[in-house]
């Protein structure tokens, strides 16, 4: 499975951009998505997830009210919409892929997921 992000740059605070990642290699359909964040020098942050069928989203208390994740089973592609976008936001975002996670408990610790892009940078300009 390969994962390719895309849609970073640089945006002025209050600013939206949003992010899109395409799976390929396999049954995306069935992969619980989510989107990570991280800073040099720091652990990678959970940002949101969206199961396969889409009912179940979450997100970090920073992205709640402000980031939007969905996903096209039919593009084999998951967005992150975010908004307001403030210079704390600034970093290399991640998606990742999971067959299955057991629990909501542990579905935010990257070591729940087996599958991951490259990233792609956001930078916030005050």
């Amino acid at each position: 499975v390969q994962l390719q992000a895309s849609g970073g740059g640089l945006v002025q605070a209050g600013g939206s951009l949003r992010l899109s990642c395409v799976v390929s290699g396999g049954n995306f359909s069935r992969l619980i998505m989510g989107w990570f964040r991280q800073a040099p020098q720091t652990e990678r942050e959970f940002v949101a997830a969206i199961n396969w069928s889409s009912r179940n989203l979450y997100y970090s208390d920073s992205a709640k009210g402000r980031f939007t994740i969905s996903r096209d089973n039919a593009k084999n592609t998951v967005y992150l919409q975010m908004t307001s976008l403030e210079p704390e936001d600034a970093t290399r975002y991640f998606c990742a892929a999971a067959p299955y996670i057991p629990s909501y408990e542990i579905l935010r610790l990257d070591s729940s997921y087996r599958y991951w892009g490259q990233g792609t940078l956001v930078t916030v300009s005050s």
